[in-house]
């Protein structure tokens, strides 16, 4: 039997936790911390795990803190950040669709914030901030069109996936199409962005991001109770007293303002939102969602991924969505071959 704690507050609410995802989300969550110290200190001036705190802490010295709180911290920020938004929002899709591959990389979520983005870089020739706009706009544009394409009574998770499998295939023919009409110095601009790194990343990105993940996270776990429902079925989910489309609606536009704007922030990091709810859930052996420990798992992938990409490669500093997308893609083809041995693909 499943041990769990209950809290109550003097007003008398209660709040029932699973002892085992509470541990694992703590353990989640000092790893991403301890991770991201180690991160900042990284690089080609070298700072060390004590320094690394007493900096940001106050007590560094003058190039300590120009290091860490001027050039390192606001890209681990970013990863935190971008990793957080897509561990969630692939727990979202993947519990709304009923699918371990309702991920918005298979669904092409991503791939639709991209062609916003290199419609701005190849036909505008626009600034960063016209990127992450356009990013944006794309990303909303692709989750609209896939629900609409899906609605039919209702939206269903196999009618979803495969839906958003031909969506993607469509736009990823579109990105490839806005590469060839480019000049070189907008093709290699867009080829580094569709990459996904966090190579320069400042204070500019991380506010809208954290300003949008502080609205938009407890919207959906303020929702998570039907979103757990929802798993069970729309029809039961319906004689419970849930509001099924108004629910899965409201949750879907968080997963894909939370899939594009990391997208913007970051570019199309692959893979995260896809492995992130599935290695959590097998952590908390846990049913349902699992929104926190996905949200925990994302941030701590990302920044482990990050600093894998620059110091398990020599001398050769690789972009982060390199790692992501290779690790990913192993996971993706184990999950594929667990899912047939399994008689559901």
């Amino acid at each position: 039997m499943k041990s769990t704690l209950t809290l109550r507050t003097p007003g008398g609410l209660s709040l029932r936790t699973d002892v085992r995802a509470l541990v694992v989300v703590v353990a989640l969550l000092l790893a991403a911390c301890a991770a991201s110290v180690v991160l900042i200190g990284t690089g080609d001036f070298p700072i060390s795990f004590g320094d690394v705190l007493r900096t940001l802490a106050g007590n560094g010295t003058a190039g300590q803190d120009f290091i860490v709180n001027e050039l390192r911290l606001p890209r681990v920020l970013v990863g935190l950040l971008v990793g957080a938004s897509l561990g969630l929002g692939g727990a979202l899709f993947q519990s709304i669709s009923r699918n371990p591959l309702g991920s918005p990389d298979v669904l092409g979520l991503s791939q639709g914030a991209t062609s916003g983005a290199l419609v701005v870089i190849v036909l505008l020739s626009g600034t960063a901030a016209q990127v992450t706009v356009g990013a944006l706009l794309g990303g909303l544009v692709t989750g609209l069109a896939i629900y609409l394409l899906a609605w039919k009574q209702g939206v269903h998770g196999y009618r979803l996936v495969l839906v958003g499998i031909g969506v993607s295939a469509i736009v990823t023919a579109v990105n490839g199409y806005l590469l060839t009409k480019a000049d070189l110095v907008d093709a290699t601009r867009a080829v580094v962005w569709m990459t996904g790194s966090l190579d320069g990343r400042d204070w500019s990105q991380v506010w809208p991001l954290l300003a949008l993940c502080a609205v938009l996270v407890p919207l959906v776990l303020a929702n998570a109770r039907g979103l757990r429902m929802m798993e069970m079925g729309d029809d039961v989910s319906n004689a419970l007293g849930v509001r099924v489309e108004r629910v899965r609606m409201l949750l879907m536009v968080a997963a894909v303002l939370l899939t594009a704007a990391a997208t913007a922030a970051a570019g199309p990091v692959s893979f995260v939102a896809l492995t992130a709810p599935q290695l959590a859930r097998r952590l908390t052996r846990s049913p349902g969602p699992n929104l926190v420990p996905s949200l925990c798992m994302g941030a701590t992938l990302l920044v482990t991924a990050d600093w894998a990409s620059q110091r398990a490669f020599g001398a050769d500093q690789l972009p982060v969505g390199v790692v992501t997308g290779v690790l990913g893609g192993v996971y993706l083809l184990w999950l594929l071959v667990t899912e047939r041995r399994a008689g559901r693909i």
